[in-house]
Parts: structure tokens; C-alpha cells; sequence
């Protein structure tokens, strides 16, 4: 597509997601206005909030519901530290460590992990579970999860859901009513510059959460809450925010709105599409990922040496499909993989 400026056979949206052109003349104007002095910090404010605003139309909310932040461990890390003591969270076998590190950590004060195949994690939901925690699709297999049963067992037992939809968003509808935080790292999917990530909050779970990271970006009014006490928070998810980091924040408003244009079903459709005629070209039943997992022996090597940029996770190759990509780009590794 022009739209991006990419060369042929980058299949690593999973690790990195490439820029479209828009986003691209958006970072370097805002470059070149830094460089010539002319940034205000309150110039961006407006930017936070119309990528709040877009991805929250994204997942089906309002943008009140959502806070910003930086990666996704942080903003996990505020729901795991507001778990009440001896809390058990049920989590995935393997999942990325960015989900399970924050609740691990919280070990000494009796929050117990109990993990789980990630296709049986339902069945060990009981009445002791406070949180399920997981990916909505596995970052080292692309592995989709079974949100439907998941988000059911949390209702038969009371347990609040934390779903990460870094793999997912912006390929994969998602609603976030369903759940009651959703987190993603905007690089990857959503095509945006490192720095940007969202967690959604059902509002009756807002309370729950204790706002450790608060600082003046997480006040009512920002700009008469850079200093002194008393504290004095947004009474939406905007007081769990962090100061932005402005710059991405910039680039991460055009990519955004690609994918608001073209829409996620359209995207979705594309993007397994080209995954499952990769995997019928190796002889693989299709599937319902953008991810495409290669466990043929070489296999990262014989695809870098056609100039295919993928990942390796977990000792297979790793390829990723998206809006840049093309029938070309399956079939070229479909060559080198023969």
C-alpha cells in the first residue's frame, strides 16, 4: 500500500509495527517545531485527548473510561498492587512477562499466581480467583484466547478480568465493556511510536484501583495541579494517567486514525487472510490469527536469508501480517520456507 513507506517481506508487526506515511510527517514536524523552539507543553494536551478519544471508539467505550501511560507493565502494575492481600490471580502458562511480572511481584504479601494452559484457563477459575489475567492473543505463538469462556468463568465466580490486547488491538475486534481493564501498548498493532499505551477501566472498578503513579497530568484540571497539595485527582480513569511522553503521543493520533478508517473488521479480514494463505502454503490448517508460528527446522534463517524480516520467539519463527502486506509478502516466504 502507499500509504507506507515499507520495503517488501517485513512480516514483524508482533515485535514492531511500521508507521504510515501520515504518521511519519507527524514526527518530523513536531522534531522540526521542537528543534526550532516552538513546542508548548500544553500543546499537546489536545493530542492525549484525541487519542484517547480514538481508541476508545476503537474498543467500544467512552474516553472517560480510559487512562494513558507509557508500556503495559506499569499500568498492570497498578492493578496488581490493588489487589487486597492473599488475592489469587489466575494466569496463563507462558504468557509475555510484561502480564505476569506486575501480579508475581506481589508475592509477599500472599497474592498467589496459579498458572494454567492457556486452553484449560477457565476451568481453574474458582471461588477463590480475584483476577484472571492474559493476552487476548499470545505474543510468542499468536495464539488466540478463548475470551468468551474466560469472561464467562469470571462472572460464575465473581473474579474481575485484565486482558492484554497488545497482539490484538488494531487487527482483532475487541470490546472492552466485556472486561474490566484491557491494556495495550500501542506500538506494535496500532502502528504507533513507542511510548503510548491505553488500559480501559469499567467505571464501578475505577474505586478499586489506588493511583500510585499520580502526578500532576492525573489531576482534574492539569494545569492548576502542578503543584502543592491537597490531592486533587480527575474523577474519571484520567486519574490513573502519567505524563505523556509527548512525541509519541503525536504519531500515535495518525495511526490511530487509519486504523478507525479502515476499520478493525476490514483489518481483520486482511490480515488473517494472508496468515492462513501462508499456512495453507505450508500445508497448515488455517486459523484465526494475524500470527503465523513456523516450527520447520531453519526456518529464521532461511527467511532472513530472503530478506524477510521476522522474529524468533520461543525456538520457531515468528511472522506477523498487516495492513502494509500484500499476497506478495506470503508468497515470498512461502518461497523460502519450501
Amino acid at each position: 500500500m502507499s500509504t507506507f513507506a515499507v520495503a517488501p517481506g517485513y512480516l514483524d508487526t508482533a515485535s514492531v509495527g511500521v508507521p504510515p506515511a501520515a504518521t511519519v510527517d507527524a514526527m518530523h514536524e513536531v522534531v522540526r517545531a521542537w528543534a526550532a523552539g516552538e513546542v508548548r507543553p500544553p500543546d499537546f494536551d489536545a493530542v492525549v485527548a484525541a487519542a484517547r478519544a480514538s481508541f476508545a471508539r476503537l474498543v467500544g467505550v467512552a474516553d472517560s473510561d480510559v487512562c494513558i501511560g507509557s508500556q503495559v507493565s506499569p499500568l498492570a502494575g497498578l492493578v496488581a498492587a490493588s489487589l487486597p492481600d492473599g488475592a489469587r490471580v489466575v494466569a496463563a502458562e507462558g504468557d509475555f512477562t510484561s502480564v505476569l511480572f506486575p501480579f508475581l511481584a506481589q508475592a509477599d504479601r500472599g497474592v498467589e499466581v496459579a498458572l494454567a494452559p492457556l486452553a484449560r484457563l477457565a476451568d481453574a477459575v474458582d471461588g477463590r480467583t480475584a483476577l484472571i489475567a492474559v493476552s487476548a492473543v499470545q505474543s510468542a505463538d499468536g495464539t488466540v484466547a478463548d475470551l468468551d469462556a474466560i469472561t464467562a468463568a469470571a462472572a460464575a465466580h465473581g473474579a474481575r478480568t485484565f486482558i492484554d490486547g497488545t497482539q490484538a488491538c488494531g487487527w482483532m475486534p475487541l470490546d472492552a465493556t466485556r472486561f474490566d481493564f484491557l491494556v495495550c501498548a500501542a506500538y506494535k498493532w496500532l502502528m504507533s511510536p513507542r511510548g503510548s499505551a491505553f488500559m480501559t477501566i469499567r467505571p464501578e472498578r475505577l474505586a478499586e484501583i489506588r493511583p500510585h503513579a499520580a502526578g500532576w497530568y492525573a489531576g482534574e484540571d492539569i494545569w492548576s495541579s502542578i503543584y502543592g497539595a491537597p490531592l486533587r485527582l480527575a474523577r474519571d480513569a484520567r486519574r490513573l494517567d502519567t505524563s505523556p511522553a509527548w512525541m509519541s503521543w503525536v504519531g500515535t493520533v495518525p495511526s490511530l486514525a487509519l486504523v478507525e478508517r479502515t476499520g478493525v473488521e476490514t483489518i481483520h479480514a486482511h490480515d488473517v487472510g494472508l496468515a492462513n494463505r501462508l499456512r495453507a502454503g505450508l500445508g497448515l490448517p488455517p486459523g484465526d490469527s494475524a500470527i503465523v508460528r513456523v516450527e520447520a527446522p531453519g526456518a529464521p534463517e532461511r527467511l532472513a536469508a530472503a530478506g524477510i524480516h521476522a522474529s524468533t520467539r520461543a525456538g520457531a519463527a515468528r511472522l506477523a501480517f498487516h495492513l502494509h502486506n500484500t499476497e506478495a509478502d506470503a508468497d515470498l516466504a512461502l518461497e523460502a520456507l519450501a
